[in-house]
């Protein structure tokens, strides 16, 4: 299960190692917590298209459709109001109703039924810094944590379904500095120019994660791409994404990254699979239903 803020962060954020999953016969959900309907239009082809400016969140629900089909992946939306990205100084307070502000445990009672429905065993979803500080993203990290800690508490949500825990939960960590620096220095020496610079520049303010798990999954980067051209009002084709060759990508960092959060079996170093450690699904799933399980590793101590 994939917990995402928007439509169309699916699609950047672990869509190569889902559509691998997908292809080797793992079911695969995405949750899209709001259906994105303050968010801007990226495409500069599309700013000042009637349809679009008369009904963006129809067109945004289409596109997500279109990328579930290319994924192959099923699909959920949470159902809570995208509060929009606060711009100025000092910046504006976020919408009354928006997703960001909604109770906790109203959200994570939402987010803990799809997870008692779903019953799945891996988890992905952002870091505590929501990978950038966008409100929704910040938010979509704390109530997916919060719901992978109650999904399997028999005493939690009760009117949410019989019990579930998930037995990981990884952060998506696809931007890193090393694989930007390994594209801009690719680049550089092929005599292209970089779309990275400014990034690199200003790279500080993102700082560095611990990456313990690296998906090889470079067979699927072009579905990943289709998929992220499906939100077409979301994303430039001839912007950042899609600068560097794909035969560039697939040779120099052929992976898509991942961080462990939590585990209840313990995480080996250089992981190559988010189901490392499971054992065999039947197994996996004895252990999400007996509950109160020792916790293996906690990543977010070390990340403090």
């Amino acid at each position: 299960m994939a917990v995402h803020a928007h439509p169309d962060d699916e699609s950047s954020k672990g869509a190569a190692t889902m559509a691998k999953y997908v292809a080797h016969g793992v079911e695969v959900l995405v949750v899209s917590c709001t259906d994105g309907e303050r968010g801007d239009v990226l495409n500069p082809a599309l700013k000042n298209d009637p349809e679009i400016l008369r009904n963006l969140p129809e067109v945004r629900r289409r596109e997500m459709a279109q990328a579930q089909r290319i994924l192959g992946v099923q699909h959920t939306w949470l159902g809570f109001v995208d509060s929009g990205l606060p711009e100025g100084d000092p910046l504006p307070p976020l919408p009354e109703g928006c997703f960001a502000l909604e109770p906790l445990e109203v959200t994570t009672e939402a987010l803990v039924r799809v997870i008692r429905d779903f019953r799945p065993h891996v988890m992905t979803t952002y870091d505590e810094k929501g990978g950038y500080p966008h409100p929704d993203h910040i938010m979509c990290h704390t109530v997916s944590m919060s719901a992978f800690a109650a999904a399997g508490d028999p005493g939690a949500y009760r009117q949410a379904g019989p019990p579930w825990q998930p037995l990981k939960i990884y952060y998506n960590q696809t931007l890193t500095k090393a694989r930007i620096m390994s594209y801009h220095d690719a680049m550089e020496a092929a005599g292209l120019e970089s779309p990275y610079g400014e990034w690199i520049s200003r790279w500080e303010d993102r700082g560095e994660r611990t990456i313990t798990t690296r998906v090889e999954c470079a067979d699927y980067f072009e579905q990943r791409d289709q998929a992220l051209l499906a939100h077409a009002t979301q994303v430039d084709p001839d912007g950042t994404w899609f600068t560097v060759p794909m035969a560039m990508q697939k040779e120099i960092w052929p992976t898509e990254d991942f961080e462990a959060a939590v585990s209840f079996v313990p995480i080996e170093p250089e992981e190559s699979d988010l189901f490392e450690g499971l054992g065999a699904p039947e197994r996996a799933s004895a252990l999400a239903i007996s509950g109160d399980l020792p916790i293996a590793y906690d990543g977010r101590k070390e990340a403090r």
